[in-house]
């Protein structure tokens, strides 16, 4: 695996028939269509995803989605990657944006085509680098909406910044939403307000996809089901499987058997 994409999940799937929950990833999420589409759900706006589209979601974005025979590949490069090769390109360290969620670019689907190519073929790591950086190169030049200064890209409101902190130290404890309200000076009903306003899910939605995402990586890093199910906070395997295919489209088993490749 080329250091430039160490940890990173791909995904290269044919005739997907499922629908996805509203969750989000703390990585981006780029991908191409072969064939079939999927619905995709964004900001309040509804986007068709379809054959020889490129489709972006930026970190921590919620959306959903409902998919008919699609077939495509698919990755989640990291912040921090994306955030390098722009301050490369522009001299300046900033997280770029996506606004355009669906992207038609006959270029920009044949570069990360082939860098898709390139890297389920396992050919050189060189090969797969230059691959990537053209075609990340060309989608921020040509398609950054607007940047965020990278070491306040999660500065928000204090209600936010507070909560996430809180929810961050307890992730795998049982948080009350009286601790969460307590904890930003607030009513419950003031609090859980503000959260869905900012966030777009509700507390408890954003904690269960926030140790789903955690136990996504700590099954990358070699642990067992089990063992990332508890670190997380789930005490029924069941129902943490139940909820990792309800966000991610596939069980965790199939996750675990194929590394940092969905087949």
């Amino acid at each position: 695996m080329t250091k430039l994409l160490k940890n990173t999940l791909f995904e290269n799937v044919k005739h997907l028939n499922e629908n996805f929950s509203k969750h989000y990833h703390d990585t981006y999420t780029i991908g191409i269509t072969y064939n079939g589409v999927i619905k995709t759900y964004n900001s309040n706006r509804s986007l068709d995803f379809y054959k020889y589209s490129i489709r972006v979601n930026n970190p921590n974005e919620v959306h959903s989605g409902v998919s008919q025979d699609w077939s495509h590949s698919n990755f989640y490069p990291t912040i921090e990657l994306l955030s390098d090769l722009y301050e490369q390109i522009f001299f300046e360290k900033k997280v770029p944006y996506f606004e355009n969620y669906i992207i038609n670019d006959k270029f920009l689907f044949l570069k990360f085509h082939n860098f898709f190519d390139s890297f389920f073929k396992k050919e050189n790591d060189m090969i797969i680098e230059s691959n990537l950086i053209d075609a990340l190169s060309y989608l921020i030049i040509n398609f950054t909406s607007y940047t965020k200064v990278y070491d306040k890209m999660f500065e928000n409101k204090i209600v936010l910044k507070k909560s996430l902190e809180l929810i961050n130290d307890c992730i795998d404890e049982n948080i009350s939403l009286d601790k969460l309200a307590d904890n930003c000076n607030l009513s419950k009903y003031h609090f859980l307000r503000v959260f869905k306003k900012e966030m777009g899910l509700t507390p408890h939605s954003f904690i269960i996809n926030e140790r789903l995402n955690r136990a996504n990586h700590l099954i990358q890093k070699g642990k067992t089901i089990s063992e990332a199910c508890m670190l997380v906070g789930f005490n029924d395997q069941s129902h943490f499987t139940r909820n990792f295919k309800k966000y991610f489209g596939y069980t965790p088993s199939l996750f675990q058997k194929n590394s940092n490749i969905i087949l």
